[in-house]
């Protein structure tokens, strides 16, 4: 039988100091995102100043599931060579890098470091052929060379996607549990850019002998990706003001309908100071962020030969920058609608107070 003790009077404060912090926890994690409390008192200054009963805000849809593991990587069988074929081909200096990968820390070795493994026995290989081993060979052994060479090469560029996709790190930079990106917020876009660049470089220039990858600085920059999931980030905000910005717009349309005259009420500026100094100026950042990054990461797939059926259906529905019911082309094209039902609001109201 558990003997259960309550606490005696004496521990009644450090309870109650306890329950406090719990339930502050979790109440901080039904709070808003900071982005949505910037629209939620911009939906506000705008009912109060055109004094119209809005509907309520809708949710905004979240973004897509990213591709399961089986869906985006391909698959790549082992080659299976002997033990006295591959010591034939010993002058090739490929024994041992072999050796490695079937040890047991080269079995579960992650995908970029897979990678790495089969650019450097690709690279080993075709300078072995373009050496004078082959010569030294007998028949059988400089077909199996040349095999191998040929199966490396056709198999490198889908591991170099294997590497991207079935990196824990890519994968999370896409988190559907990530908050939108708020007008507080300095993630560190440059280094992630620099770390897409990279990935992108690596993908172009492996089958060039003069590009050398560095194991650290691989794993460095997937990192980056991973500790600020920028993708999801900017995407899910790209969402949340496309939506706010069409509701606001519809406001705004139906005041101007209604009537003739102004529709602005007294209370007009707190809103112009909101519009002007926090909403504009996150929907640029949001304008200029969301391009740099969607740009760099549509330039990345496209350096990669090979791709998935299912990750070419991601891109086109959440990446792309011209698909039309993409999070980027529904942004952009709600912000002009927005800007364009404010200037007209602000032309009549000018055009009334003027007598122009």
């Amino acid at each position: 039988m558990v003997d259960v003790r309550f606490p005696g009077a004496s521990h009644n404060g450090q309870w109650i100091a306890l329950l406090g912090l719990i339930l502050g926890l979790l109440t901080g994690c039904s709070q808003p995102n900071d982005a949505e409390m910037l629209f939620e008192e911009h939906r506000q200054a705008l009912n109060d100043a055109l004094d119209v009963a809005a509907l309520p805000a809708s949710d905004p849809d979240n973004i897509g599931a990213f591709p399961d593991q089986q869906a985006r990587l391909f698959d790549i069988p082992d080659i299976r060579e002997g033990l006295l074929d591959i010591y034939a081909l010993r002058e090739c200096q490929i024994t041992s890098l072999i050796a490695q990968r079937n040890n047991q820390l080269g079995k579960v070795a992650p995908p970029s470091q897979r990678w790495l493994y089969e650019l450097e026995l690709w690279r080993r290989l075709n300078d072995c052929w373009h050496s004078d081993v082959p010569e030294s060979l007998d028949n059988d052994d400089r077909d199996r060379l040349q095999r191998l060479i040929e199966l490396k090469t056709q198999r490198l560029p889908k591991a170099s996607w294997n590497a991207l996709f079935g990196s824990s790190e890519w994968a999370d930079s896409f988190s559907r549990a990530s908050e939108p990106l708020a007008p507080q917020d300095s993630p560190p876009l440059d280094a992630s850019l620099e770390a897409l660049d990279y990935l992108r470089r690596a993908t172009l220039n492996q089958f060039d002998p003069g590009w050398q990858p560095e194991s650290s600085v691989l794993e460095g920059h997937l990192q980056t990706l991973q500790r600020t999931p920028l993708s999801a980030r900017i995407l899910r905000a790209l969402q949340l003001a496309a939506l706010r910005l069409e509701e606001s717009r519809r406001l705004i349309d139906t005041a101007l309908k209604d009537v003739d005259e102004c529709p602005l009420q007294t209370a007009d500026a707190p809103l112009l100071d909101l519009v002007r100094q926090r909403l504009m100026p996150y929907l640029q950042r949001l304008s200029t962020d969301g391009k740099r990054w969607l740009t760099a990461i549509n330039a990345l797939l496209e350096a990669h030969s090979v791709s998935r059926p299912a990750i070419d259906a991601y891109r086109r529905e959440w990446l792309s920058l011209d698909a039309q019911n993409a999070p980027w082309q529904r942004f952009m094209k709600a912000r002009k609608q927005h800007e364009t039902s404010w200037q007209r609001l602000l032309s009549r109201c000018h055009s009334l107070a003027t007598g122009s």
